[in-house]
Parts: structure tokens; C-alpha cells; sequence
């Protein structure tokens, strides 16, 4: 199991239905156990959409902008919300800052992103299809039968991290080393992840010295089109100082991992919770691409993105002062039922289905979405063509993150 869990008896008491909104800690790591969070943000996108958590005594006060049409408003708007610095509620580590092309503003984040993002151009796209459909294959086929197992560990990190590997032209044989990075640089010592910041810091230090490794391989070899290389031979990053290269290793390795994966495992949670939904699949498969998009909004791998703000400004009437922290919390937004039909439903075949905040919106939308989007289509084109269903036997063991909405195992059978 590659990330800490809690259990029903470890979670917080309080009815979301009375809690006051005042006493709310929406930085408690346990907030998604049991979607204990839906009624919380349905509560504050009615009562107090923009909402002011006056203290937190590790990150201070921030802003929490939880319905649709106001988080399009902050996400678009960089000149007035900056990612410079942070883009979690936690200010810069100044003893070990990770400096990434997200947490950038302009010029010198598009010049950064612009160096990488040929990774998922559609040409490269195209050609990648083939050797995914061939991994899927691989992977469906070596599970049991008939008997219970862990669909995160054995489809949902299995493929992603074996799709990482691919992007950075990692050693194959050492690619659960990915994941394991990936786990690290979102924990934190309360996560049961690592035990203290050092451990964190001297495991992140490891990944940059493998990766520099890698480094110096490509950086005298011809430019090639996986992301080491790319970096290597960049202008505007073949210059980096190591740790705005690590900075970056973790950003790529991240949003290539924790996004797609929990996403695998939460359409299978969906669908065995929506038995119509599923059946639905079943009749129709030509549904798959729509149903991809709908389970990245349903799941929201990623809770929330913080931008800090860069003059006054005002957003549901309140005023925000130059330098307050706004978490735009797009696992609110994308349950916002003025601005999607029946948002709380899960629905295959919802009409405008990629309208969901999980990718984000202006210049920092998530760089690999499509290619998301594929590996999730390739797998449920190949499970309806090998299995009938796949059943969920047990409650999913969630991660320990109020950032990454994710899952640790997910218990299935293959009848």
C-alpha cells in the first residue's frame, strides 16, 4: 500500500449538516473519507461561497472559493491571482524550496512549459497509442480471476507508472521508484507516508540525483522526445540550477501519476455505485470517451490549487487584499449545480462533460490532459472487450491528503 489510510473510527464527529462554517478546517486531511466533503462545500456554495478561514495555525488565513463560476473567474485571471511560489496552501519552504513551472508566472512559466509540452503533442500522441493499448493488455490479462485483489497497486499505479516511464525514458525495471517519489513529494509527516520533512527531503534528494544521472546521459546525446531530454536541451531550462530541475521532476512526475491513477480507480468505484451507469456502459461502449471525462470530474484528483492574490480585488463580495491565499476548490466547483445539471450525479452520458474544473483553466490547464483522457479510454475500451464486470467487494481505503483525492487500495473480483 503505497499511501497512509484512516478508518471510520479515526474521523472527525462533527454532523456537516450543523457544523458551524466558522469551525470548519478545510486543511483536515481526512476530509474526503466517506464523501464526508460534498456536504460541507454544498453548504458553503450556499451559504458562504467565498469563504474566509481566519487562521490555520501551520498556513495562516485563506480564501476558499468554492462555486464554479468564481473559480473560472480566478483560474483565467493571472494577472490579478499569482502561482508564483506555491500553488498548495503551504508557503515556500525557504530551506528546500521546489521551484516548478506551475507555481510560475509568465514569461518565464510559458517558456518553461513550452520546452516540455511536445511530450503530448498529438503527433507524439498518436504514436504512444499502440504501446499503451499493448500495457493495458499486458495488465488486464495478468490479473486473477475469481479472487479478491487491489485494483490501485495492480491497474491503477501499475499503468500510470508504467506510462512515467515512458514520458522520461526511465529505466523500466526501476519505474515503481516513480511512484514511490510521486507519494513523497505530496506528504507530509502526518500522512504516514514519511516520517519526518527530512526523510521527505533526503528521498526527493535521491530522485534528483538519479535523475541527474539521467541527465547527463541526454544532455550529450541528440535531443529526443522524452522529458529528461527535453529539459536537457531546452533553452530556457538546459541552465537550470538542480533544485528548480527537481522542482520540475516532481511537478511532471505528479501530474503524470496521481491525477490518472486515482481516476482509474475511481471509475471503477463509480460504476459499481451506479449499477444503471454501468450497465449503461455495457449496452453502449461507444460511451467510453464521454464517461472518461465524467469520472475525471466525479473523482477530482487534485482538490484544489492555490493562487495568491496580487492587488485588491473582489470576488461574491468580499474583498480580498493584495497577498491573501485563494484555494480554488475545484472538487466544489465541479459539484456546482448552477452551473452543471444534476452535478452531485454520475452520468456516463452527460451532455458538455469536459466542462469540469479538473484540469484547470487559462495558461495553467494541465499540460498532459489528453493524454489522461487516452490511457483512461484504452483501459475501459479493453475491459468491456475481457470482463462482464468488475466488482467492488469493499470500501475503498482513501490517502491521507487534503490536496491529492485519492485512493490507497480499492478491493475488486473479476467474476
Amino acid at each position: 500500500m503505497s499511501e497512509a489510510v484512516y478508518t471510520d473510527s479515526e474521523w472527525m464527529t462533527q454532523d456537516p449538516d450543523t457544523i458551524n462554517l466558522d469551525e470548519l478546517d478545510l486543511m483536515n486531511p481526512k476530509l474526503f473519507h466517506n464523501d464526508y466533503h460534498v456536504r460541507i462545500f454544498e453548504r458553503l456554495r450556499a451559504e458562504d461561497p467565498v469563504h474566509y478561514q481566519k487562521d490555520h495555525e501551520e498556513i495562516g488565513p485563506f480564501w476558499s472559493i468554492t462555486r464554479y463560476e468564481d473559480i473560472m473567474a480566478v483560474d483565467t485571471d493571472h494577472e490579478t491571482f499569482s502561482s508564483d511560489g506555491s500553488i498548495v496552501a503551504t508557503d515556500v519552504d525557504e530551506e528546500f524550496p521546489l521551484p516548478m513551472f506551475i507555481a510560475m508566472d509568465p514569461p518565464k512559466h510559458d517558456r518553461q512549459r513550452k520546452e516540455v509540452s511536445g511530450v503530448v503533442a498529438p503527433s507524439n500522441l498518436a504514436t504512444m497509442e499502440s504501446t499503451i493499448r499493448q500495457r493495458v493488455c499486458n495488465i488486464l490479462d495478468a490479473l486473477p480471476r475469481g479472487e479478491e485483489f487491489n485494483w490501485v497497486d495492480k491497474v491503477s499505479i501499475e499503468l500510470t507508472t508504467q506510462m512515467l516511464a515512458t514520458l522520461f525514458d526511465f529505466p523500466f525495471e526501476d519505474r515503481r521508484k516513480l511512484t514511490r517519489w510521486s507519494d513523497v513529494a505530496t506528504a507530509d509527516e502526518n500522512s504516514g507516508i514519511v516520517e519526518t520533512e527530512e526523510q521527505r527531503r533526503e528521498e526527493l534528494i535521491e530522485c534528483l540525483e538519479y535523475f541527474t544521472r539521467l541527465w547527463n546521459e541526454r544532455v550529450n546525446e541528440a535531443p529526443k522526445n522524452d522529458l529528461v531530454s527535453m529539459l536537457a536541451h531546452g533553452e530556457s531550462t538546459k541552465d537550470m540550477d538542480p533544485v528548480e530541475y527537481l522542482g520540475n521532476l516532481v511537478l511532471l512526475i505528479v501530474g503524470g501519476n496521481d491525477t490518472t491513477r486515482n481516476s482509474i480507480s475511481g471509475g471503477i468505484k463509480f460504476l459499481n455505485e451506479n449499477p444503471d451507469e454501468y450497465q449503461k456502459l455495457r449496452d453502449n461502449p461507444a460511451l467510453i470517451p464521454n464517461m472518461v471525462a465524467e469520472i475525471i470530474r466525479y473523482q477530482t484528483p487534485l482538490a484544489y490549487m492555490r493562487r495568491t492574490a496580487l492587488k485588491d480585488t473582489t470576488i461574491g463580495g468580499k474583498n480580498i487584499k493584495a497577498g491573501d491565499k485563494v484555494l480554488m476548490w475545484y472538487v466544489s466547483g465541479n459539484r456546482d449545480s448552477s452551473a452543471i445539471e444534476n452535478a452531485d450525479e454520475f452520468q456516463i452520458d452527460r451532455k458538455g462533460a469536459r466542462r469540469h474544473l479538473s484540469f484547470g483553466f487559462g495558461i495553467h490547464r494541465c499540460m498532459g490532459n489528453r493524454l489522461a483522457e487516452m490511457q483512461l479510454r484504452i483501459l475501459w475500451e479493453e475491459i468491456l472487450k475481457r470482463f462482464d464486470k468488475i466488482e467492488m467487494v469493499g470500501e475503498p481505503e482513501m490517502v491521507l491528503s487534503n490536496f491529492v483525492k485519492g485512493y490507497a487500495s480499492l478491493p475488486v473480483v473479476i467474476r
